[in-house]
């Protein structure tokens, strides 16, 4: 387990090439906070740089991806407003601008649409794009807005280095209700191949009780208290992690933050290498890491 001190596109040129399970991350939203960081990500002066700048980071990420490597990326949206924060000096503000102007092409209270702009980024970069899932919070936070819906949900894009892939759909696998499972068992005694195999095999999978796992994944925000302003839920980093790496496998984050990903990789038995370029950050991580393994050890779990 490690974090690396610095600039994430820099800092990933140090890790090995296919060394890495799965990379679990969520990088800063664009125009939305400022880390108080010189060249921090998220403070260019445009959508484009923004994007660039990721996709940088994330072709980074992919060399260091085994053949079979998975991207997990949550990313949110932001508006073309004034709202966003003054950004310190020497930032990635290549053409002079400030993010508290609305940047060029757009109009003030346009929706960017920046989880797109970096999914077809990507793609068009040699990632494959294979899904949007939808994160759903069913707690989120109340917006002064009248003239729109409240904000709800996120992406998280799944993209992998190649067309084939790790991936443990049993291990994030969902619970079929009573009433599904019935259905299932009454369309069997009626002999239909789809649901029962003839009594088979087929049979025996849906008596699991168990289906695949849809791509809408309810998951309150928060439950971690610390300095940084937007915490990864530790539920969403536990799914993408189980899903794409074995036990054993290296979990990679290279915008570590206050450490979510790295806590869950350490209680699942993976291991992890995080970049954080916020230096107080990556000492919270770090402490909460080290939490982990204590935790484990005083409990006698060894992931």
């Amino acid at each position: 387990m490690k974090i690396l001190y610095g600039d994430a596109a820099a800092r990933l040129k140090d890790l090995a090439d296919s060394s890495i399970n799965t990379c679990v991350t969520s990088p800063p939203y664009y125009n939305l906070r400022n880390y108080g960081v010189a060249d921090q990500i998220g403070m260019e002066g445009s959508p484009a740089e923004y994007i660039s700048d990721l996709v940088e980071v994330f072709r980074e990420v992919r060399r260091a991806l085994r053949p079979d490597g998975t991207l997990w990326v949550n990313i949110g949206d932001s508006y073309a407003t004034s709202s966003g924060s003054q950004p310190p000096t020497n930032t990635r503000n290549s053409q002079g601008h400030t993010p508290k102007s609305v940047p060029a092409g757009y109009k003030r209270k346009d929706m960017i649409g920046i989880p797109w702009m970096l999914a077809f980024a990507l793609r068009a970069d040699g990632w494959y794009l294979r899904q949007d899932i939808i994160w759903a919070k069913p707690n989120t936070m109340p917006e002064s807005v009248r003239d729109r819906c409240t904000r709800s949900h996120e992406y998280i894009f799944l993209l992998s280095k190649g067309r084939k892939y790790y991936f443990d759909a049993e291990a994030i696998s969902e619970p079929i209700s009573d009433e599904s499972l019935k259905r299932y068992e009454r369309k069997c005694e009626r002999g239909n191949p789809m649901f029962c195999g003839g009594g088979g095999a087929g049979a025996d999978k849906h008596l699991k009780a168990r289906k695949n796992k849809r791509d809408v994944w309810s998951i309150p925000t928060g439950g971690f208290k610390c300095e940084h302003f937007a915490v990864f839920p530790e539920r969403l980093a536990e799914l993408c992690i189980l899903a794409g790496s074995p036990k054993g496998g290296v979990v990679l984050d290279p915008f570590a933050g206050s450490g979510t990903t790295g806590a869950v990789a350490k209680r699942l038995g993976r291991d992890f290498i995080g970049v954080e370029i916020n230096p107080q950050y990556r000492r919270i991580a770090i402490d909460r890491i080290a939490a982990v393994a204590t935790a484990q050890e005083e409990g006698g779990v060894h992931g």
